[in-house]
């Protein structure tokens, strides 16, 4: 192999890391915003870890956030707007980046 072949092989390995981790970072802060939501809604433990289920569900419906944002909108209206939702994802993200870089 030449060094333009390690090269392209460890760019490809840190894409491939780099996408994996951005992957568990997001699911990570969908489960935040759900219990976040959770809370709102009064919900027990259990109801909280079934919702969890369905908030990170709900985020395979589409590419991006909007699938998120509509069903904890949807669920908390009159408590929280899409706005506030969008927020609370975007506090929440390097939140779930510092817990995942602390369990590396």
């Amino acid at each position: 192999m030449t060094t333009f072949d390690d090269r392209e092989n460890a760019f490809e390995a840190k894409f491939a890391h780099d996408a994996e981790m951005q992957f568990k970072a997001e699911a990570r802060r969908n489960k935040l915003v759900a219990v976040w939501a959770a809370n709102l809604l009064g919900k027990s433990e259990a109801e909280t870890q079934a919702y969890v289920a369905e908030v990170i569900a709900a985020d395979f419906e589409e590419a991006g956030d909007e699938d998120v944002v509509r069903k904890v909108a949807g669920d908390l209206a009159g408590k929280a707007s899409e706005d506030q939702v969008r927020a609370k994802l975007g506090e929440l993200l390097p939140v779930a980046k510092a817990q995942l870089m602390s369990e590396l």
